[in-house]
């Protein structure tokens, strides 16, 4: 715990079983109170490697149900578990768990009720591997969210963070895509609900085993960011009503 909150990270995993365990022998189990992994029906033994690391939580899919339906099930196992705050850190080792003591200390404390670790703040990006194309995907979708959304973020595509449980459970993320624009979904809803959200300077890795979309995945990953932008100015200007602002149906 921290500041008395109890903290679970949460870990989307997919053919994760040759990176899991460093991942988490990097997670500060002085502050974090209990770690989930959801198997989105991975090939190798990726559960497996899971149980024998001790990882209690573990969340098996009979089907492939996608990065946005892994964290689906992420989120719900981390409420069902009381948390606080929940991290998200993907299982492959493309980012530091070192930086969980700021993100959760940013909401723990009250500063943030969202913290994201940002690839482009700093240099990490490039230095940190991140293919050529990928960079410039990143900053010319980044650029048009905010300039759109009148929004500052460094970067909307990074795939670590955290959250305060309220942000979570007031956000409609059933209703979100099971892919991986669900990532921009989300954000696009806690900018609805008035939220803020902070970020932190994250380094990153690109190596062979770390998952990584290939530039097909990456082109349909950014029109759906498109849609998801153009969707969130045209409801927040009443010209239409998207049920991707809903409240939740659990509340």
């Amino acid at each position: 715990m921290l500041n008395g909150k109890k903290i679970v990270v949460v870990l989307p995993a997919y053919k994760a079983a040759l990176t899991i365990e460093r991942t988490y022998r990097e997670i500060p189990f002085d502050i974090v109170d209990e770690v989930v992994l959801v198997d989105d029906k991975s090939p190798d033994n990726t559960v497996e490697v899971a149980r024998q690391i001790g990882i209690r939580h573990i969340v098996q899919h009979s089907e492939n149900k996608g990065y946005g339906g892994n964290q689906k099930s992420c989120y719900k196992k981390a409420l069902e578990l009381n948390a606080d705050i929940v991290i998200m850190l993907h299982p492959d080792y493309q980012y530091t768990p070192k930086l969980i003591h700021a993100m959760a200390g940013v909401i723990a404390y009250g500063v943030y009720p969202v913290c994201f670790g940002s690839r482009i703040l700093g240099r990490g990006a490039l230095k940190g591997g991140m293919p050529l194309y990928k960079y410039i995907f990143n900053r010319c979708l980044t650029l048009f969210q905010n300039t759109l959304t009148g929004q500052k973020l460094s970067e909307y595509h990074t795939g670590y963070r955290a959250f305060s449980a309220e942000v979570i459970r007031s956000l409609n993320f059933n209703h979100n895509s099971d892919d991986f624009v669900f990532d921009n979904e989300m954000i696009s809803q806690i900018f609805m609900k008035g939220f803020e959200i902070a970020e932190v300077t994250c380094p990153t890795k690109y190596f062979e085993e770390a998952s990584s979309i290939n530039f097909r995945r990456s082109v349909k990953y950014g029109m759906g960011v498109l849609r998801v932008t153009l969707v969130h100015v045209f409801h927040k200007l009443g010209l239409i009503r998207s049920k991707l602002y809903d409240p939740p149906v659990n509340t």
